[in-house]
Parts: structure tokens; C-alpha cells; sequence
């Protein structure tokens, strides 16, 4: 890893791993039925370091690794690269079982099962991945920090949306808390 960032555009570039998370982040919200889709859209009521924490995620951090990793060139043929991709893919395909999970539960009921069973926000945990993942691809510590950043800001922002599904599910979703860790892990129960 070179402290000076690199800045070469060319055809073996990051935005290949960007390109992936757009189509696995994005993708299957497509299928999502109208009523499903319009529960996700349903945003929580945040608090002012709330609001802040989402606003930076969306507006700086994710435009930011976007634009960079069009000039962030992969270390082709190097241990980097080949320790990186496997943890963006193990980002993608865990994002795409949460979606499943997300279509495969009634619209009344909490998201808890698939990948929701070892996380309760496998779409982040994903997300946060796949960035891991390309930074190390690319030995890159810029887009390390950029991951570690958006990690922590989402810590900051997801006891609102954990705040609303309590008040949404009630004792249910509170129960689901208590066997479920936030982030990964092995299910309590």
C-alpha cells in the first residue's frame, strides 16, 4: 500500500467493484413488489446526529468512493487483489440473500429471516464489505478510511431505524433484537 493515493484512469479500475455493488445494492429493488418497496422507502424519524450521519454516508462518502474509484486502478496479479475480491463478493451475495429475505417476508411482518438471522442490517454489513474489499483490492488505505467512516456513521444513524421498527412491531421486533447482533455474528438463540 503506497501512501500516496494513485490516480490513473484505465480499463482494470474500481469502478468495476462499483459497478457490482450498484447492480447488487440496486438490482433487486427492482423486483420488489410496490407495496414492499414503498415500506422500505418509509424513513425513520432521525435525530439531529442522525440526520447528519445518513446525510454524509449518502452525499459525500458514497458519490466520493464512486468518482474515486474510477481512477483507483486494481493491483492486478497481486495478493492484494486477490484477498480483496473475495470479501467484495462475499459483500455482494450477502446483500443479495438479504433482498431475497426481504422479498420472501410478508409485508406485516419484520425482516428476520435469511440473511437477517446473523445480522439485523445485512445490507449494510454488505455495502461495508464490498468497500473493505475493493480498498484492499486496490491497497488502497483512502478507500479504507472511506469504509471505516461510513461504518461509523451508520452506527451513529441505525438505532432510529431500529427506534421505528420497535414502535412499527412492537415486542416482536424487540425479542428479534435480543437473539440478533447488529451487525454479524452468530444468533444468540
Amino acid at each position: 500500500m503506497s501512501f500516496t493515493p494513485a490516480f490513473e484512469i484505465g480499463i482494470w479500475n474500481a469502478w468495476i467493484i462499483t459497478v457490482f455493488m450498484l447492480f447488487v445494492g440496486m438490482g433487486p429493488a427492482f423486483f420488489l413488489s410496490k407495496e414492499r418497496a414503498k415500506q422500505l422507502e418509509n424513513m425513520p424519524q432521525y435525530n439531529k446526529a442522525e440526520k447528519i450521519s445518513v446525510l454524509a454516508t449518502h452525499a459525500f462518502i458514497m458519490p466520493a468512493v464512486a468518482i474515486y474509484s474510477v481512477f483507483l486502478p486494481l493491483k492486478l496479479d497481486t495478493a492484494w487483489l486477490y484477498t480483496g475480491l473475495p470479501i467484495c463478493f462475499i459483500g455482494g451475495i450477502l446483500m443479495l440473500v438479504a433482498y431475497i429475505s426481504i422479498m420472501d417476508t410478508p409485508p406485516d411482518r419484520p425482516f428476520t429471516r435469511g440473511a437477517y438471522r446473523v445480522s439485523r442490517h445485512p445490507l449494510y454489513v454488505g455495502q461495508f464489505l464490498i468497500y473493505v474489499g475493493m480498498g484492499l483490492a486496490c491497497a488502497s488505505w483512502v478507500i479504507l478510511l472511506f469504509a471505516m467512516a461510513w461504518i461509523i456513521l451508520w452506527q451513529i444513524a441505525i438505532p432510529a431505524e431500529e427506534r421505528d421498527l420497535v414502535g412499527k412491531y412492537g415486542e416482536s421486533y424487540r425479542e428479534y433484537m435480543n437473539i440478533t447482533p447488529r451487525w454479524i455474528g452468530i444468533p444468540k438463540s
